[in-house]
């Protein structure tokens, strides 16, 4: 190892910054204030508050009446829609004259809607009917009339589909019965008659 000095190295004349035993955070010598560095606030102007410091807020604009404020900066402005909402299917929503899906905006006027029934429906005897038929067959034979019970199970999805603008969204609506299908379907006829 070299020479190890225990004062300032040779190139640094004594008395400035960075001397050891000497405080960096203290006032510089002559009076007048230290400038802007690390550790201090960066005002503008002297007087001025730094980055960090609490300022006042900004007034807030005023509006002449019967004038509506400006939009904010930076956000796209959209016209007013007609209407409320006429329907919704799914994620898809019609309001006004404008379809509204996760994929975007659609016009409303021109679009093409498709309706899939993807639903089952079976026809089983149920579990009651079966024990009902065991219990009373033995205090009289009417108890194997339980046996032509039946129960309709609807399990599914119907699938509905709209294209409008380039775009295209599908989505499907669970059902569990035949009436929420044809529910489902009455609702996209009523689309189609909106998208004339």
């Amino acid at each position: 190892m070299a020479h190890q000095y225990p004062g300032p190295p040779p190139e640094q004349p004594p008395g400035q910054p960075g001397q050891p035993g000497q405080n960096p955070y203290a006032a510089p010598d002559g009076g007048r204030p230290a400038e802007a560095g690390y550790g201090y606030p960066q005002g503008g102007r002297p007087g001025e508050p730094g980055y960090g410091y609490p300022q006042a807020a900004p007034p807030p604009p005023v509006f002449a009446p019967g004038t509506p404020p400006p939009p904010p900066v930076g956000l796209p402005v959209q016209p007013p829609q007609a209407t409320g909402l006429a329907l919704a299917l799914g994620d898809i929503a019609v309001h006004g004259d404008t379809i509204v899906t996760p994929a975007g905006p659609m016009p409303l006027k021109g679009a093409v809607w498709t309706a899939t029934d993807m639903s089952r429906t079976e026809e089983r005897m149920p579990t009651h009917a079966v024990v009902l038929a065991i219990i009373f067959f033995f205090f009289c034979l009417l108890g194997l009339l339980f046996l032509l019970m039946k129960e309709r199970i609807t399990t599914g999805f119907v699938q509905v589909t709209v294209n409008s603008g380039g775009r295209h969204h599908a989505t499907m609506v669970p059902v569990q019965s035949r009436e929420q299908v044809m529910f489902v379907l009455n609702q996209v006829n009523y689309a189609r008659s909106l998208s004339v």
